[in-house]
């Protein structure tokens, strides 16, 4: 008996390490963010989303390919509302992003996605700051350039820059969105040479 109780009390340690492991959706200002589709993991969050206090997003990305940040609002949406209290629909953010890949990063691409799997157009109201043409809520320490690309996809392009293996690139943006969604998607492509 005293065997089966030690043997019981071992399998809850783990379990209760496991979930320390995988904390599950990380909440910071109006939303959360969550890594539940694989390929990365969240390792912080803090912030409110405002353009004083950006909600920054520190995570390990564990291969070249694209992942995606599943995000969603956690408070009651009240647009144009700047306080960083509700989901408004604009969401200052800072990705600090660990190159966990075994692969030097030449450039880094970001896509918003209302669906899952599906372009963002026009209509959506979502996008990188499209209203905007001089892209100052943009840029990045690792990397020297950036350009959007707008319909049929909302694209954020990083390049001329370089996130070798375990170091950390950083990216700084502003997402808008209009018709502001109770969910929305953050597909993340770091890109490596082709040589």
């Amino acid at each position: 008996m005293a065997g089966a109780a030690a043997s019981a009390a071992l399998a809850l340690l783990a379990a209760g390490a496991a979930a320390q492991d995988k904390p599950g959706p990380w909440e910071a200002g109006a939303y959360s963010f969550s890594d539940e589709l694989g390929g990365f993991r969240i390792t912080g969050a803090s912030g409110k989303g405002t353009k004083d206090d950006p909600i920054v997003i520190q995570e390990e990305i564990l291969s070249a390919s694209p992942v995606t940040m599943v995000i969603r609002t956690i408070k009651p949406i009240r647009t144009f509302d700047y306080s960083g209290l509700y989901a408004s629909g604009f969401l200052h953010m800072r990705l600090e992003v660990l190159n966990n890949s075994k692969l030097p990063w030449i450039e880094f691409e970001f896509e918003l996605q209302e669906q899952l799997g599906r372009a963002s157009i026009f209509g959506d109201g979502l996008s990188f700051d499209q209203r905007r043409t001089d892209g100052t809520n943009i840029w990045s320490e690792s990397f020297s350039e950036h350009s959007r690309a707008f319909e049929p996809y909302d694209r954020l392009l990083f390049r001329n820059g370089k996130i070798d293996h375990l170091d950390t690139g950083s990216f700084n943006f502003f997402v808008t969105d209009f018709t502001p969604r109770w969910e929305f998607y953050l597909v993340q492509d770091p890109r490596i040479p082709s040589s």
